[in-house]
Formats: C-alpha cells, structure tokens, sequence
C-alpha cells in the first residue's frame, strides 16, 4: 500500500456552505490557482446543480486548472450527476463525486428508503458517473452512524458499478479516533475488490476531532484526507488542511507517511481564504494563526534564545510565517516595503503596490510602529473592497456624553458621489443607519465584533460584519488605524457581497 497521501481539499464547495463564507466566482478562481500551486491533489470546486453560479465556477476551475483533480460534488439523481459531469467536462482530470446516505437515521428520515432502494440508487448512480468521467468517488453520507453491515454492503455496490475512491465520512463530527480508523480496517479487509480503490477520509469538526480522526483512517489505510483550509465547513467545519499536512510531515516518525503539499503556501492560503470568507483566524489557531509561534514567557524566551527547538517544533518559515516581526515606519522606503511583502508572501502589481505603499505611509503617520500584522491587514482589506460597487469616501463622527451622536458620511456608489447625515444611539449605530439611509434595505446585523491587529492604544482596528436577508448572510472585514471607518467599510463590504450573492440567485437589489 502506497504511503502517499491525497490531499482532498473542499474549501470551496464545504467550506463555502458555511453561513456567510460565500465566495465570489473572481476569488473561487484565485483560490483554485493557489490551490494547484499548492500541489492540493483534488479541488472540489463546488456543487454544479446548487446555483448557476456555482456551476460556472466549476465549469471555469475545470478550465484553468491543469495539474490538479477538479471535482464536483452531486447528489445519487441523474439530473445532479449529469450537470455535474457538464461542469467538470473541460477538466485535464475531471472527477464526479456523488453520495447517498447510508444510516438507518439518514434513510428513514431524510431519504424516507428502504436500505435494497438505497443500494439499488448507489450502483445507478455510480454506474451513470462512471459513464460519464473515468475518476468517480462515491461517499457514505452519515458513515459513522451506519451499521457496519450495511455500509459494508454499500461500499462493495459502490466499488462493482466503477468507484474508484471511496469516501467513509463523518458528517456530524460524531465519531472518536478509534472507532473511525476501526471503521476504514474492516472496509479495507472484508470488502471485495477494495484492494482496487482508494479509501478517503471526511471528518467534521463537531467535537473538536476531526483532524484526530482523519489521521487514525490514515493509520487504517484510507490514502485521501478530504479537508478545508482553516477548518472552514458547516456547522464546527472540516478537518483543517493545514494541521493535516503539518501533522504528518513533523509526525514522520510516527506516521510514516506523506503529501505532495509545499507547505510554505499555507499561511498564504489561510490568509487569502480569511479574506475571502470574512472569517478572521483564531489568535492561537495551529500552524497559520498569528500565536503560533509567539513566545512571550520569560522561561520560553529564554529557551528559544538558546535553541529555537527547545519550544518550536517546526519553524514559521516552514509554513509560510514570516517568523519574528520586522518593525516597520514612516521612514521606510518603497523597497524595504516589496521586500517586506514578498517576506509575508505577497506579490502585487505596480499599481497595487503603490496603493498599497500609500495606505501603509498613511498609517505610519499615526502608528508609532507597524508590525507584520498591520501590513497583513493592510493588503488584505484593500484586495477585499476593490471591486465594490459602493465605496466608503468620508466619514466624520461626533461622538461624546453630551450627544446626540451623529454620522456624516460620503459614499460612492457606481461611481456617483452621495452624502447624508444621521443620527443613532452611539456612533457606530449612526454610521449604519447613515449607510442604511444611503442604499436602502432590509439586511439584519447579524454580527459586529471588533479587535486589535496588534498591540497597543495605536493599533489598527479589524472590524467583521455580517448581514443576514431573505436566508442569504455575507460577511466581511475591513480594517483601519480609526474603528468607527473600519466598521463602515466592514458594513459596506458585507453590503456588497450581499447584493452580489442575491444578484446570483435572481434576486432583485435596489441601490439608492
């Protein structure tokens, strides 16, 4: 049994089912981009029948993407798997990925079938993909929850209609170490013909044991791991892509096994998928999250000062962390700044560059120092908001005890210039109702939250919002060395990417 590794990565089909972590067909693109340069095996670029819009970003991953496995996921009914196998035709490596449940729980009350018709949908299904495409992965929805019988059952149909990769998930995050790895070991040891297919991994977060989880199967001899970067998914999310391939390649010894992943693109990655779902990272987030590799007591300082591996056990460069912060200021020059950036894995072109060259001397103006974590934030917020039909111009807030507080505020929207002024209880009430009054709608806030970037009574504020109407949410982040102006460009942000997600499912948006 080979022991390399496929690395599944599902952040924009799973990841995206996420409530507000909705991705335009533009950043699916650029995702799918980084992903193959990443060396990921397999990009689940979504789910074909869900949405024209997620059929055509399917249809254009499958177009750009030449190394990797371009995958769509669709249901066990004909009309899914064969809009599936539309979107993914263009594909050098198509793949059509289609599932059925498998538990007495799933099949009584969601499927309402009988288990004979269950297994009689799995080899139609099956055998229609495989018509269809060469690469056909079947999935055992609710897997850890199916009697081993049955799901042993299904698997051998699944393998006699064409499977090719068999996928065992954990869909509810219930199951524990050694119950699932028990799981893949009896599939792999008492199923014909499983000696011909390769056996995959799908856990949910639910009870924080998804990474544990997808590592036992890999003891047991599953050879896929279908993961999310930053542990992006529904409900707790997916196994994160980063801690799977950062486990197995300090572990070695332990878990003699390996991928094909450059892991010094994962915190590149990480940050690119938080930009683009609004969904800011965990300080204390293994491998990519900004306490990683901090140290900060004096017994660990000391230890590091002497030998790095008394506290790290791998280095921020292996991962793409740009290791200890340089300090930055009002008196650096453009090419202390690219170098800067291209250390934080960023390269920009001339125009975004100097945009971004102009924000970060503005900001030395009022930061006394600028951190790794300002400039990160920096770049971020202006890729986020380029492309925005309305744009935060001016803001001026009067504030105080004596009230009452009022928002002034200049916004342009498709290029034309409006201002009004409003009044709220507070100021950052008023600078929502002044946008509310600018682009009229019925959005609910469904979040606010506000924190440093770094240290500091200076430091830059990084505000998410999101916005909930008619079952759609949308989030998004802005940040700003003022709170007040990061909160409105976070409010129009998540404005924006509302509008655009209605606008792709037929919806009618007024703006003004």
């Amino acid at each position: 049994m080979s022991d390399h590794i496929r690395i599944f990565d599902t952040t924009m089909r799973d990841g995206e089912q996420s409530p507000g972590a909705s991705m335009s067909h533009f950043e699916k693109l650029e995702l799918a981009k980084l992903l193959e340069e990443m060396k990921v095996d397999v990009i689940e670029a979504g789910f074909p029948i869900a949405s024209q819009g997620d059929f055509d970003a399917v249809k254009a991953i499958s177009e750009i993407v030449s190394q990797s496995i371009v995958c769509g996921l669709s249901r066990a009914g004909a009309k899914d798997i064969e809009r599936c196998a539309e979107a993914v035709r263009g594909a050098a490596r198509p793949r059509i990925h289609t599932f059925i449940s498998t538990s007495p729980l799933h099949m009584k009350h969601k499927l309402q079938m009988e288990p004979e018709q269950v297994l009689e949908a799995i080899h139609g299904s099956v055998t229609l993909a495989r018509n269809l495409v060469g690469d056909v992965e079947w999935s055992a929805e609710d897997a850890t929850r199916s009697t081993r019988d049955f799901l042993r059952r299904a698997v051998e149909t699944a393998i006699k209609a064409g499977a090719t990769t068999i996928n065992v998930p954990d869909t509810v995050g219930y199951g524990v170490p050694d119950e699932y790895g028990a799981i893949f070991k009896d599939l792999i040891e008492n199923v014909p013909g499983a000696d011909e297919v390769i056996f995959s991994a799908h856990c949910h977060n639910d009870l924080g044991l998804a990474v544990a989880n997808s590592l036992a199967a890999v003891q047991n001899g599953a050879r896929q791991i279908e993961c999310a970067i930053n542990g992006l998914g529904e409900r707790a999310g997916n196994a994160a892509l980063e801690e799977i391939v950062m486990a197995l390649k300090v572990r070695e010894n332990a878990m003699p096994f390996s991928t094909q992943i450059d892991a010094t693109r994962l915190f590149v990655a990480s940050k690119m998928v938080s930009r683009i779902t609004g969904f800011p990272v965990q300080y204390n987030k293994a491998i990519v999250g900004k306490n990683a590799f901090a140290h900060e007591s004096g017994i660990h300082q000391d230890g590091m000062l002497k030998n790095a591996e008394t506290y790290e056990i791998m280095t921020p460069e292996s991962v793409g962390q740009g290791g200890t912060n340089l300090v930055m200021g009002k008196h650096s020059g453009r090419h202390a700044f690219k170098d800067k950036l291209r250390a934080l894995g960023y390269e920009l072109s001339d125009n975004a560059f100097m945009d971004a060259f102009t924000r970060f001397k503005d900001l030395a103006d009022k930061k006394k120092f600028i951190f790794d974590d300002d400039l990160v934030a920096l770049v971020d917020d202006a890729a986020s908001h380029v492309d925005d039909a309305i744009k935060v111009s001016r803001l001026r807030v009067v504030a105080g005890t004596d009230g009452p507080q009022t928002a002034e505020i200049d916004l342009l929207i498709n290029g034309e210039k409006r201002w009004t002024t409003m009044r709220g209880n507070g100021p950052v009430d008023a600078v929502f109702n002044a946008i509310r009054a600018l682009v009229p709608h019925e959005a609910v806030l469904d979040l606010y939250q506000v924190h440093a970037v770094t240290e500091g009574t200076d430091a830059q504020a990084e505000v998410s919002v999101r916005l909930a109407e008619g079952g759609y949410y949308a989030t998004a982040r802005a940040a700003d060395a003022d709170t007040l102006v990061a909160s409105a460009k976070a409010y129009v942000g998540a404005l924006n990417r509302l509008m655009t997600k209605q606008k792709r499912h037929g919806g009618e948006v007024q703006v003004g």
